[in-house]
């Protein structure tokens, strides 16, 4: 307890810059919510007052992600090809300043390798997908549950984790020009050279 009697307060970037800390230490699954909360100077209860699972801590603030790409795709003009203004917000709502590349990565590692994460990403991705269904929706007069958005927002989804799981393997890569390449040969229907 403080001096005035409340519990000790902290903000959800000081949680999730302990917690990330740990977990590239330590592990995830090796880390608990008693540890977060006494590498944040806290009790239990305070984590899970900003966090409602250890799961969502390596999320971070997924709505505002979602809003981001909303805001971008709502943002591309009727006259930019629908391909071409996917592929541009994709990107630009992944654009990060240099300094937190570093986070950005051991994020996207664990969500792409921890299984209990793998499991919990089902219900992100599902958001990410109506972000992008019902903007397509919109763009075609058709319904968000409609096959043809539905499948702009799942084949986008491939593109995008593809492009994360690339840039994750290979740190000397870019991430937006591995999305840029990703969505390029979404928008181009996979035309490439094969061998002979």
């Amino acid at each position: 307890m403080s001096a005035t009697g409340r519990p000790p307060s902290t903000t959800h970037a000081a949680i999730e810059a302990a917690a990330f800390e740990l977990f590239e230490h330590r592990g995830f699954e090796q880390t608990s919510i008693e540890d977060i909360a006494a590498a944040v100077g806290v009790g239990r209860r305070t984590i899970f007052r900003y966090f409602p699972s250890k799961n969502d801590i390596v999320w971070g603030d997924f709505d505002w992600v979602n809003q981001r790409l909303r805001k971008l795709l709502e943002e591309s003009g009727e006259e930019v090809p629908l391909m071409e203004a996917l592929r541009n917000a994709a990107v630009l709502s992944n654009h990060y300043p240099d300094e937190e590349l570093p986070a950005l990565r051991l994020r996207l590692t664990l969500i792409t390798t921890v299984p209990a994460l793998q499991a919990h990403s089902m219900l992100r991705y599902a958001s990410w997908r109506s972000v992008v269904a019902e903007w397509a929706a919109a763009r075609l007069g058709q319904d968000p549950t409609d096959l043809t958005p539905q499948a702009i927002a799942h084949v986008a989804l491939g593109a995008s984790m593809a492009a994360f799981t690339r840039w994750v393997e290979n740190p000397s890569e870019d991430l937006e020009r591995c999305l840029e390449d990703a969505y390029g040969l979404l928008a181009a229907g996979f035309t490439v050279t094969e061998r002979s």
